[in-house]
This record gives structure tokens, C-alpha cells and sequence, in this order.
């Protein structure tokens, strides 16, 4: 039993971290900033929520872990690439030396560790040492087996997925909630009926990269194992929550898994730079308290969560994120303002005003001029997906003529 500012909580939840997370970095300018990191931790520990003995230190992926995934020679073009002897010509066909995914010094090393960092946090909860790891360094759900994508070298949740199910033979159900959608851990296990993945994103009409369509329902023996819900741009809150939620309960219900992954970009915010959704800071709130809900009534608890998307590293990761860790520690909600520690320390650093409470301001953005029109599209899309589970589910439990 640990005691956190006043409450007490079992201690089932692990933090994975170090500082040499950061060096997963394209450029100054590029908007995929780990220093988030840094600012969610430090928010934490200014809380008083989290403590040294929760932390653990991720590990490095071999090339053999990797290679559960990616190609072999793809991996041997990512450590050309940083140690500067990839040609310009050879780096495009990986993927590599783009305006989303430039090269960089030591960039295999720093991709390797994200990936052996989800891996560490696999390796607690399916042995049972935490019923929950939060490893927000991960995430990286574009890469693909031969190419980098999105920023995005190495993809650890679906090289996570493919070592859960070898080392520990447990069904994964893949839940992504980024604004982009989950193309690459989708493709990884399109064809896998023991894999389903669940991705709730802006429609590709006008975002990266495109895919995601709610048809996208897998192929032969995994048809039926694929599940997106593709919303309009400047969605709200309720209807997102509406979709989400009546969703993603009966996917979990239909597919009943042994482990959860969450993947918890948090790029769907009305502030990201990079996004047309007009969430608020309320979504964050609600998607890890129902990521642990289903975790316990499926999984004896067993839930991973990585990072993502979120490029507003100022006013909202640090909030969204520390809302994960705060469920997992079965916290009580927070309120009210942020601590003035964690304010005080950033707010000179920060080139924008930073957040200084756990709510958004009630003025976030302006009325939404198509907001019934759009409420109506995703619900429609929602129930598309529902009709389907439907459909699933009778030819399941159809007996044999």
C-alpha cells in the first residue's frame, strides 16, 4: 500500500521513463517535441502522485524484437541513417530523410529504446508484477515493416502486440485514440483474428494518411477484427464521447481480450496545431477511465498505455497525459488549478501562456456552424459499426445447419 496526498492506493501501476527518451528528437523545428515528457513528469511529481520507486527504466529492443515486425534490411537502413552513410536516393524508398521523418544522429539507438521501452512495459503487466504500465515514449503507430511514416521510424505497439502474442499467447485488443488514424498496427495484423484493433480518429479526407475508413474491417481470417470510426473535422465532445463510448464497450465485448493497448495521442484537442477537431481537455478525462473499466472486466486488469500524437506540448499533453497515470493510481479526479510550482517553472520557458488549470477555458473556440450536421454524420458512422458487431455476433452464435 502507497499513500498519495492523502488517499491511499495499491500500487499496481508502473511508470516508464528516462532521459534518454528525449534523443528520439528530428530537429528543433520539427513539431514531434518529446520534451512533453519532461513536463508531464515534472507535473506529476509537483502533484505528489508519483515517486521514484514507481518509475522504471526502459530497456533497448534487439534487432531481433524489432525484427517481430520490420523488415532486416529496413532496420539496417535505419542505423546507416544514423550514423550518416544513407544516400539520399536509397533513405526515400525507407521512408527515411522526409520533412516528417528526417534522419538524425543515433536515430536506430533512440528508436530502439521507444520500442524496448513499450516492451518493458508489456513485460510488467504480463507477469503480473503491475496490473498497469504507462510508457508514454510509445506510441509511434505509423511505421510500417520497411518504412518509416508520420513520424514514426520503428513502430513499438505493433512490434508490442506481435511479442505479447509469441512470448505470452494472449488475444490483444489494440485501442487508439489519436487523431490520426492507426494505419500501421492496423495493417501489422489486418489478416489476425486474434488481434483487433479499434482506431477513432479525423476522417482522412483531409488528414494524414488517409486511411481509416469505417469498411476497413480486415481480411480473411481477421475480417471482422478491424473497427475505425472516422469523424468529421471540428468535432466536439459529445459527439466524440458518443461514438467512443457505445463503440468501443461492444468491440470489447465481442472480441473479450486478455490485454489492453491504448494508444493516447492527444492530438485531437482544439488547440493541436496539426488537427482539425474541436475536443476539449474533457475527452481525456473520459477515455483512460473507460480503457481501465474494460481492462478489469476483461483482462483482470492487464492494460499497457503508450503516447502518440500531441503537438501542443504546452497547454495540453502534460494535462491529457497525467490523467492516464491518475486512473491507473485510481486518483480522484483534479480540479481547479495546476500546481504553481509547475507553472511558475515553465511559464518563462514556454513561448506561448501555458495552461495553468485542469479545465479549459469555457471560450475555447467559437460555436461550430455545422455542429448538427456533423453530430449526425458521426453518429451514422457509429451505428454503421454497431450494425456490424450485430451482424458479427449472430453469425458467431448461429448454430451449424
Amino acid at each position: 500500500m502507497v499513500e498519495y496526498a492523502g488517499y491511499v492506493s495499491m500500487k499496481d501501476a508502473v511508470f516508464i521513463y528516462s532521459d534518454e527518451l528525449l534523443s528520439y528528437r528530428f530537429s528543433k523545428e520539427h513539431p514531434f517535441n518529446q520534451f512533453r515528457l519532461t513536463l508531464t513528469l515534472d507535473l506529476l511529481k509537483e502533484l505528489n502522485v508519483i515517486h521514484k520507486d514507481d518509475i522504471v527504466k526502459p530497456r533497448m529492443a534487439t534487432d531481433e524484437e524489432l525484427q517481430l515486425i520490420h523488415d532486416p534490411a529496413y532496420i539496417a537502413a535505419v542505423k546507416s541513417a544514423g550514423e550518416g552513410h544513407l544516400a539520399e536516393d536509397i533513405a526515400e524508398n525507407y521512408g527515411l530523410g522526409t520533412e516528417d521523418t528526417p534522419m538524425f544522429p543515433g536515430m536506430h539507438e533512440a528508436s530502439a529504446l521507444l520500442v524496448g521501452g513499450t516492451l518493458t512495459a508489456v513485460d510488467y503487466v504480463m507477469t503480473g508484477q503491475a496490473s498497469h504500465a504507462l510508457h508514454l515514449g510509445g506510441g509511434l503507430h505509423h511505421g510500417f515493416r520497411g518504412k518509416a511514416s508520420g513520424f514514426c521510424v520503428y513502430n513499438d505497439s505493433s512490434v508490442a502486440i506481435k511479442y505479447i502474442q509469441e512470448k505470452y499467447h494472449a488475444r490483444v485488443l489494440y485501442i487508439d485514440t489519436d487523431a490520426h488514424h492507426g494505419d500501421g498496427v492496423q495493417w501489422s495484423f489486418y489478416d489476425d483474428n486474434n488481434v483487433c484493433t479499434f482506431s477513432i480518429h479525423e476522417t482522412g479526407r483531409y488528414l494524414f494518411p488517409g486511411t481509416g475508413n469505417v469498411n476497413e474491417w480486415g481480411n480473411g481470417i481477421g475480417y471482422g477484427y478491424s473497427f475505425n470510426i472516422p469523424i468529421d473535422a471540428f468535432t466536439e465532445d459529445e459527439s466524440w464521447l458518443q461514438c467512443f463510448t457505445t463503440t468501443i464497450k461492444e468491440v470489447a465485448a465481442y472480441f473479450k481480450p486478455d490485454v489492453i493497448l491504448t494508444q493516447n495521442g492527444a492530438d485531437a484537442h482544439y488547440y493541436d496545431p496539426l488537427t482539425h477537431l474541436s475536443a476539449s481537455i474533457n475527452i481525456y478525462r473520459e477515455i483512460p477511465k473507460i480503457a481501465h473499466e474494460l481492462a478489469h472486466q476483461y483482462c483482470d486488469g492487464k492494460w499497457i498505455a503508450v503516447g502518440g500524437g500531441g503537438y501542443d506540448i504546452w497547454r495540453v499533453v502534460p494535462r491529457a497525459w497525467s490523467m492516464i497515470w491518475l486512473e491507473m493510481i485510481n486518483h480522484p479526479p483534479l480540479s481547479g488549478k495546476l500546481p504553481d510550482s509547475w507553472i511558475n517553472k515553465w511559464k518563462t520557458k514556454a513561448p506561448i501562456p501555458i495552461a495553468t488549470t485542469w479545465e479549459d477555458p469555457q471560450d475555447l473556440y467559437k460555436p461550430i456552424p455545422r455542429k448538427q450536421e456533423i453530430t449526425e454524420k458521426n453518429f451514422k458512422t457509429a451505428e454503421r459499426v454497431l450494425h456490424f458487431l450485430q451482424q458479427q455476433n449472430t453469425q458467431k452464435n448461429s448454430p451449424l445447419i
